[in-house]
């Protein structure tokens, strides 16, 4: 009852406390300990001396976080939409997080953010460096929505809100359907998971597995939320997304049980070292991918909102980097762009990035625009 009245009294973008049934279930977690959720492995948010690596790393990046221009976006129409994919298996980055994946018949969206800012507020906070490639009213049905965990610039009140509206079935961690519900959306379209539970929706396997990460969302964080990565399995591909993790382990584990995958969707921006721990950098990123079993890797939250003190395009230039020395594949289309991961082989580096880029001449001669068999990059269709 409690919990009810406390959540009544807070903004609704701050979402809902757990309680009742829902709370009773996080609590009888084996990831629960002590009053909140916790890592797979020792983590802290910060590290020692955060404060000063901040400005550090803000003054070295001064003048580099933004582009310098508009971000070249590809706008895919309906009828892109409409055309089956070839190959069962297609992806359309929207940005950040965003992912739009249709899976052997079957659309699902991760993390979507439709707003102009990731905050509380429409009146402050990081603002998109990009619009959205395809309009919310030109998004085509979807039947899934997959959610990592509640930060504002993975859940977003105003997109969940619209897709409440449509007939999307609703698949998150732990805790994070105490948010759905207080924004409209039904309990019976939400199924909740906790790290290695699956759920079999709209004909697919959804599997909750670990993330190096945390929830906060409100005044204070409450512990019974809880962030995951997802694996996403039909009778004939597999994905997966990493929604936000620090380097751990559990990757290989991860692999080892679910893997290999078509498609692996990777956080590889809005890193510091001031939180090394609950954020990959590029070359962890890379290293997942391979611990995963990953065939070909999308790198993903970075080039929309302006998050870490490092410069905007950094994120690419260094997955291809790592991507390149641990000989593995990777995809870097621009947002909006449809690609098939079978259908990828063979295309070229293209540094599309740089056309925006503050410093561009900082790359030189790190991505050429070769063919390459072991980096690849889509150019725009």
């Amino acid at each position: 009852m409690a919990g009810h009245f406390l959540t009544s009294l807070a903004p609704a973008a701050f979402g809902a406390r757990p309680a009742g049934e829902r709370l009773a279930r996080i609590q009888g977690s084996p990831h629960f300990r002590d009053g909140a959720f916790r890592n797979p492995v020792p983590t802290r948010r910060g590290s020692p001396g955060a404060i000063g690596k901040m400005l550090r790393a803000q003054k070295a990046a001064a003048g580099l976080r933004r582009p310098a221009g508009a971000i070249p976006l590809v706008t895919p129409s309906a009828l892109d939409f409409a055309r089956t994919p070839m190959t069962g298996l297609r992806a359309c980055w929207l940005g950040h997080a965003t992912v739009l994946v249709e899976l052997d018949g079957v659309r699902v969206l991760f993390d979507p953010v439709w707003s102009t800012r990731c905050s509380p507020s429409a009146a402050f906070g990081p603002a998109r460096l990009h619009a959205v490639p395809v309009r919310f009213a030109d998004l085509p049905e979807v039947d899934v929505v997959v959610v990592s965990h509640d930060h504002y610039d993975h859940l977003d009140m105003a997109t969940i809100r619209a897709l409440a509206g449509r007939d999307a079935a609703f698949v998150v961690p732990l805790g994070i359907g105490a948010h759905l519900e207080r924004w409209g959306v039904g309990a019976e379209r939400i199924t909740e998971l906790d790290w290695h539970e699956a759920g079999e929706v709209a004909g697919l396997t959804f599997t909750a597995t670990p993330a190096r990460h945390y929830c906060n969302r409100g005044a204070r964080v409450l512990g019974t939320v809880l962030w995951a990565s997802w694996v996403v399995a039909g009778p004939r591909h597999r994905v997966f997304h990493s929604g936000d993790s620090g380097y751990f382990p559990g990757f290989a584990d991860i692999g080892r049980e679910h893997g290999p995958f078509d498609l692996t969707m990777i956080q590889a921006g809005a890193y510091a070292e001031a939180w090394p721990e609950v954020h990959l950098h590029p070359e962890g990123a890379v290293q997942a991918h391979t611990e995963l079993g990953g065939g070909l890797m999308l790198p993903i939250h970075w080039g929309t909102f302006d998050l870490a003190p490092h410069a905007w395009e950094e994120p690419a230039e260094r997955s291809v980097a790592a991507a390149r020395a641990l000989d593995t594949d990777l995809v870097i289309p621009r947002p909006g762009a449809l690609f098939e991961p079978a259908l990828v082989d063979g295309a070229e580096v293209e540094p599309w990035w740089r056309e925006v880029a503050a410093a561009p001449n900082r790359w030189a001669g790190d991505v050429e625009a070769e063919p390459a068999a072991s980096v690849r990059a889509v150019p725009a269709a």
